[in-house]
C-alpha cells in the first residue's frame, strides 16, 4: 500500500474519534513522507509539533496506521523540515510576479503595525479557552487572576507570572487571556515561546532588523511569553527583553508569562527581570487532586463520539495523577482503543492498554546525574566526561546519548539540560537530532541505548527505540 494512502486511511480512523479542532491543529498538519522497513516518516514544521506529538499522540497515530493495514511492528519517525517549499502551493495567479528585494522587505516591516484585534504569530491554540478549562482547588487562583487580567488588560495585575510543572494548564490559561482579548476589536495579542523569540531575535540580527523585532513585540496590546525560564544564560536576549517589558509597562500594556518556576528560582536570570516579573501578581498552578481530575475526565468525555463506564473514568483519575496532559492522553488512548475495536473496555483491558503510562506514573524522576553516570559505565568513561570540553567521537558520542535521554527520560527544558552538560540549548538539540536520525540506522547505538534505558528502568519501547 502507498505511503499516501495508509495515511489516508489512518486519518479517516484519527478523525472518527477525535474532536476535528484536535484534529486539525494537531493530525492535519502532518505530511506522510515515506516508508522505509518498517518506519514510517512524517514531517511536521518545527521542534515544537514534534515533541507534542510524540508525548500526546504517537500511540494513537500508531494505532491508526495499524488499523489501516500497517506492519505490526511499525515504527513512526518524525522528520522536522520547516517550511519545507516542496509542501507549499504553488502560486499560479501570478508565477512571474517579481520578488521584493531584502531592502524592501524591510522598508515594508517597518510601515506594518499589528492590527487591532489581531494575534501576532497566529498560534493561540482555539481549545484552550476560559470555557474549556476546568476548574478545582489547585487551580482556582490562577484561573480567577487571569479572568481578571483578561477583563481589565493593563490594570488588574500586570505582569501576571504563572508558574508550575509541565502540564498543568499555564499554556492554556495565558492563551485564554488572549482569546478574550483579541475579542475587543481594540486589542491585538503576540503570543510567543521563549525559544521562538530567541531564534526571531538571533535572526533579527544576522539580517540587521533588530528595529522591526523590537516594533513588533513593543507596540501590542497583550504580550504572552510562554516558557519565560528559557532566558536564562542568555544575556542579549535578557537585555532586549528588559527593554521590551519597560516599553510596555510604561504604556499600560499587559504582560503574561509562564514558567516551571518561581523567577526568583530561575538561575542564570537577571535581578532586574526578577524583580520586574515580581512587580505584578505570581501564582502557581499545583497537580489537580482526584474530584478534578475526574472532572476533568468527565468534561473531556463530552466531546468524544465514545463514552467510557464510570469505574474506568475513576481508575484513571485515581492512578494518572502527574499532570494534565498525561490524564487526557489516557482518556483519549481508551477512547481510541473503544472506537477502533468496536468493543467495550473493561477493568483489565485498561490496565493493559495503559501499562507503560502507570509505570511511568509510579516510578521516581531520574536525575542528571542517574543518566551521566549510566552512560559513562556504560561506554567506560569518566563522570567527568560528560560535561568537559573534550571532543574526541568516543566522548562526543556517549555525551549526545546522554543528553538525547536526558531529553526522553524526564521533564526538563533544554535550557536545564544544557546547564548540566555544561553546553548550549542549540548542543543539545543539534545532540537529540543526531541521535534520533541515528537511531534508525544504527543497530549498535540502539542496542546500547536500549540496555542504558533498561538499566535506568524505563521501557525502551515507550519512546520508541
Amino acid at each position: 500500500m502507498e505511503t499516501q494512502t495508509l495515511w489516508n486511511q489512518a486519518c479517516d480512523h484519527l478523525k472518527a474519534v477525535l474532536h476535528p479542532d484536535v484534529f486539525n491543529r494537531w493530525i492535519a498538519i502532518i505530511h506522510p513522507v515515506a516508508m522505509q522497513d518498517d518506519t514510517m516518516v512524517l514531517r511536521v514544521d518545527n521542534d515544537y509539533y514534534q515533541t507534542w506529538l510524540e508525548d500526546n499522540y504517537l500511540q494513537l497515530i500508531v494505532s491508526a496506521l495499524r488499523s489501516a493495514g500497517a506492519n505490526e511492528n511499525l515504527l513512526i519517525r518524525f522528520d522536522v523540515r520547516p517550511n519545507d517549499p516542496a509542501a507549499a502551493p504553488a502560486n499560479t495567479a501570478n508565477p512571474a510576479a517579481p520578488v521584493p528585494a531584502p531592502d524592501q522587505l524591510r522598508t515594508r516591516a517597518r510601515l506594518r503595525r499589528p492590527p487591532k484585534g489581531a494575534a501576532i504569530n497566529s498560534t493561540l491554540n482555539p481549545k484552550f479557552t476560559f470555557e474549556e478549562f476546568v476548574i478545582g482547588p489547585s487551580n482556582s487562583f490562577a484561573h480567577a487572576a487571569a479572568l481578571a487580567v483578561a477583563q481589565a488588560p493593563g490594570r488588574a495585575y500586570n505582569p501576571l507570572f504563572i508558574y508550575g510543572q509541565t502540564g498543568l494548564g499555564k499554556t492554556h490559561l495565558m492563551q485564554a487571556v488572549g482569546h478574550r482579548a483579541l475579542q475587543a476589536d481594540a486589542t491585538s495579542v503576540a503570543y510567543v515561546s521563549s525559544e521562538t523569540l530567541l531564534n526571531e531575535y538571533v535572526e533579527a540580527l544576522q539580517s540587521r532588523t533588530t528595529t522591526e523585532f523590537r516594533n513588533k513585540y513593543r507596540s501590542v496590546d497583550v504580550l504572552l511569553v510562554d516558557d519565560i525560564h528559557f532566558l536564562a544564560n542568555k544575556e542579549r536576549l535578557q537585555d532586549e527583553f528588559f527593554h521590551t517589558f519597560n516599553a510596555l509597562y510604561d504604556a499600560r500594556k499587559q504582560i503574561i508569562m509562564t514558567s516551571d518556576r518561581p523567577a526568583n528560582e530561575i538561575t542564570g536570570l537577571e535581578q532586574r527581570l526578577v524583580s520586574r516579573f515580581e512587580w505584578g501578581l505570581v501564582t502557581e498552578l499545583e497537580k489537580p487532586d482526584f474530584e478534578t481530575r475526574l472532572a476533568i475526565l468527565r468534561y473531556k468525555q463530552t466531546h468524544a463520539k465514545v463514552h467510557l463506564a464510570d469505574e474506568l473514568l475513576n481508575f484513571i483519575a485515581e492512578n494518572v495523577k502527574s499532570n494534565v496532559r498525561s490524564l487526557e492522553g489516557a482518556l483519549l488512548r481508551a477512547l481510541s482503543f473503544t472506537s477502533l475495536n468496536n468493543q467495550p473496555l473493561t477493568l483489565d483491558m485498561m490496565r493493559s492498554l495503559l501499562k507503560d503510562l502507570l509505570d511511568k506514573e509510579n516510578q521516581q524522576d531520574l536525575t542528571f546525574d542517574d543518566i551521566q553516570r549510566a552512560v559513562a559505565e556504560h561506554f567506560d568513561l569518566r563522570l567527568t566526561d560528560m560535561s568537559s570540553k573534550r571532543r574526541p567521537r568516543s566522548v562526543a558520542q556517549p555525551r549526545q546519548v546522554a543528553m538525547y535521554l536526558c531529553r526522553r527520560l524526564t521533564r526538563a527544558s533544554l535550557p536545564e539540560i544544557a546547564n548540566a552538560f555544561g553546553k548550549t540549548h542549540a548542543t543539545v538539540l543539534h545532540a537529540c537530532k543526531t541521535i534520533h536520525d541515528r537511531l534508525t540506522l544504527e543497530q549498535n547505538l540502539r542496542d546500547a541505548v536500549r540496555t542504558i534505558a533498561r538499566k535506568l528502568g524505563r521501557d525502551p519501547v515507550s519512546f520508541q527505540l
